[in-house]
């Protein structure tokens, strides 16, 4: 396929890996033998960990850094792909909190980016690997504040 092709069918290079992204990581987001909202989030941390600790993470990287002088990249980016793995992770916390798995409190969109965050902070800036266990990590620390309170 030659660039003319590419071009008919993707206005940018940027297009036609949002295109990618979104066929193979958007359709990975739910978790069906997750039973709780932590067995979601931890499904949902360990399958992310294991998509950008590979070629998907290079691909991000250079998509968000495109995104930084190319604003139309990462408004793309933060709807194709962002928007709809936050909507998600939204309502398996959502669920979590009707069930009293997590307090009724906890706010759904700082739970995603004190969970999330700290993957993509190490993605940009290689400051630590990202690892299986950083993630159960993560997640553990998470949850200490984002669960419903038991009473004894």
């Amino acid at each position: 396929m030659g660039k003319p092709t590419i071009y008919k069918w993707w206005p940018s290079k940027a297009a036609l890996v949002l295109d990618m992204f979104e066929e193979r990581l958007v359709g990975r987001l739910d978790v069906p033998h997750a039973r709780t909202a932590e067995e979601a989030i931890r499904g949902q941390v360990a399958e992310l960990i294991r998509m950008l600790d590979g070629f998907f993470g290079k691909v991000a990287r250079e998509l968000i850094a495109e995104g930084q002088c190319d604003k139309s990249v990462l408004a793309e980016y933060r709807e194709r792909y962002l928007t709809k793995r936050r909507s998600f992770s939204v309502s398996v916390i959502e669920r979590g909190k009707q069930t009293g798995e997590l307090d009724r409190d906890v706010d759904a969109e700082l739970l995603i980016d004190t969970v999330y965050g700290p993957i993509y902070y190490r993605l940009l800036l290689g400051h630590g690997p990202l690892t299986q266990e950083f993630g159960k990590a993560l997640v553990d620390n998470a949850l200490i504040w984002a669960r419903a309170p038991r009473v004894s």
